[in-house]
């Protein structure tokens, strides 16, 4: 008999198992999204969308920007770790989008910018398989300097920068858990630390992003909360959503060296930040996205004026005024998806 005989059926019965330990691997992972269970297995999901537009004008006599291109990107992943009754999970979200216009010699201008990392250990306690002891560590910041574009001479003065603002918050809890579609993690003793450069703090004498006037950092203590969903809608339809909620105990009104109040702060202004991505998928490598982020930080005060060119304090007069210190951001894409 024939070599080639012999493997034949050798080779069909290797592909057998190995698709049936990948079938099997599979189903493990999917079951491990809605339900906890003791085993040992690593475990990552992510998607990733880029999308963008293009427009020209000529002659167009209802006028517009004669050239523009705008792109714009989003990356959501997830990489978890599963040892019988410890869980490692680390999440990682990624934004950056770019706006370029014939009117501005198509100099960039940042739409998004953002790095967000939160890494858990858990340890699930025996009278229950939903409930761990949990230690949470968090990293926000961005890629690049940014700017406001209202300003005259906006390219003059950055108003962040990489590390500035940096967050850092270290918190141990408690997490509740069905499987990786939904956790809720709390804790009541969560340090935090801001960083930034002195180029921003010595601006105002407020300082910048809590920080105080000439420092570099600043200590929070507080209560922490931070939850999170994913709901598969259909097969192709995704729905994810955080909510991230932080109590200061420390804070307190910002004084002058004269002890007037020049900001406000106590423990009840909490800082808020909820994410929502919805994604669908309507071809192998095409999809819809719309993501809004709302951000609400007692130590980022809006301020509705601004200052023109002859550096007289003028009214912005913008859209969304109305909304106070809120921090808004709202995308919608069309472009290439890729999930993993």
């Amino acid at each position: 008999m024939k070599k080639s005989t012999l493997l034949l059926p050798c080779f069909l019965l290797l592909t057998t198992v190995v698709k049936a330990q990948m079938t099997g691997a599979d189903l493990v992972k999917k079951s491990l999204d809605t339900k906890n269970k003791d085993t040992v297995a690593w475990t990552h999901n992510g998607v990733f969308n880029l999308g963008g537009n293009e427009g020209f004008l000529h002659n167009w006599s209802a006028g517009g920007e004669l050239a523009s291109i705008a792109i714009s990107s989003i990356f959501q992943g997830n990489l978890t770790r599963f040892n019988h009754r410890t869980i490692w999970t680390n999440d990682l979200d990624l934004a950056y989008g770019l706006f370029y216009a014939y009117s501005n010699s198509f100099v960039p201008r940042k739409t998004d910018d953002r790095i967000d990392f939160t890494s858990k250990y858990g340890y699930r306690i025996d009278t229950t398989k939903d409930f761990y002891l949990t230690g949470l560590f968090n990293f926000r910041s961005q890629f690049t300097k940014g700017y406001d574009y209202t300003m005259p001479v906006w390219d003059t003065t950055s108003t962040s920068n990489f590390f500035a603002p940096a967050y850092f918050t270290l918190a141990p809890g408690m997490e509740y858990r069905k499987g990786s579609d939904l956790s809720l993690f709390f804790s009541p003793i969560a340090a935090r630390e801001t960083f930034a450069s002195k180029y921003y703090t010595i601006r105002s004498a407020q300082g910048a992003f809590g920080i105080p006037y000439g420092k570099t950092s600043v200590f929070q203590f507080g209560a922490y909360f931070s939850g999170r969903y994913n709901l598969n809608i259909t097969k192709n339809m995704l729905f994810t959503t955080r909510l991230d909620l932080y109590s200061n105990y420390l804070a307190k009104d910002t004084k002058d060296s004269a002890g007037t109040v020049i900001k406000k702060d106590n423990p009840g202004n909490i800082q808020v930040l909820w994410d929502n991505l919805f994604s669908w998928k309507i071809a192998k490598y095409v999809s819809i996205t719309f993501a809004a982020t709302l951000i609400y930080d007692n130590n980022i005060p809006y301020d509705k004026n601004t200052v023109d060119a002859s550096g007289n304090v003028v009214a912005k007069n913008l859209p969304g005024d109305n909304l106070g210190w809120w921090q808004i951001k709202q995308i919608f894409t069309i472009g290439f998806i890729y999930k993993f």
